[in-house]
């Protein structure tokens, strides 16, 4: 579904008329912003399919810290590999690399070990340890949530139902009860919802029925 096509069967729910545009009312504009309050909620629940990426990275001789260009700035870790040396990369503490940084004498080699760092306002950064000594081709297999909704034809690419029903649940708290549900009453319906949905996610990965002693 488009950005336009969720507010509107939010404002549908709400009993307000369809509008042409998301910008079109001060009122349509509230609940395009309900709608991605929701949608960041329903993210940040599991880690969805449609949010799975693959993001390259080639190294540089020296350079230790890295943007992730297209990671956003809450990616969630699936798995690191160095293509060029057919090697997994752990994922470790950023402490734990300052600390062999700082405290040791290590010489560049191949990245074996990568963590998280401070993000610059768009994409996360990432350290790797060793500081690579040459041009290593890695990849970064993630979980990365969707930019903000913002143009109209914006494509939602999770499960509609529940952030619809996040939204509305959401404009209902803000306006007050009006003869119809209660904003309580439809926030259960979206709890509800959402297990659903994920419970269904879950359903088509094998690993999610999977569990090792460790």
């Amino acid at each position: 579904m488009t950005y336009l096509q969720v507010v509107n069967s939010v404002l549908a729910r709400l009993r307000e008329d369809a509008v042409a545009s998301v910008s079109a009312t001060a009122y349509s504009l509230l609940i395009g912003k309900f709608v991605n309050d929701a949608k960041r909620q329903v993210e940040d629940a599991w880690k969805w399919d449609a949010m799975s990426k693959t993001l390259p990275l080639t190294t540089t001789d020296g350079v230790s810290t890295y943007i992730l260009a297209g990671s956003g700035l809450k990616p969630k870790h699936l798995s690191a590999n160095d293509i060029t040396n057919r090697a997994e990369i752990n994922n470790v503490p950023i402490q734990w690399i300052f600390d062999q940084q700082q405290l040791a004498t290590v010489s560049n080699a191949p990245p074996a070990y990568y963590a998280w760092n401070v993000n610059d306002g768009t994409d996360s950064k990432i350290e790797l340890f060793p500081t690579p000594n040459g041009a290593y081709s890695l990849k970064f297999n993630l979980y990365v949530q969707q930019a903000a909704l913002v143009n109209d034809g914006d494509i939602l690419i999770l499960p509609s139902e529940a952030i619809e029903m996040g939204a509305y649940a959401r404009a209902l708290v803000e306006r007050g009860e009006d003869g119809g549900l209660s904003s309580s009453e439809a926030y259960g319906l979206y709890k509800g919802i959402l297990a659903d949905q994920i419970a269904l996610e879950a359903s088509r990965f094998v690993e999610n029925d999977v569990w090792v002693a460790v």
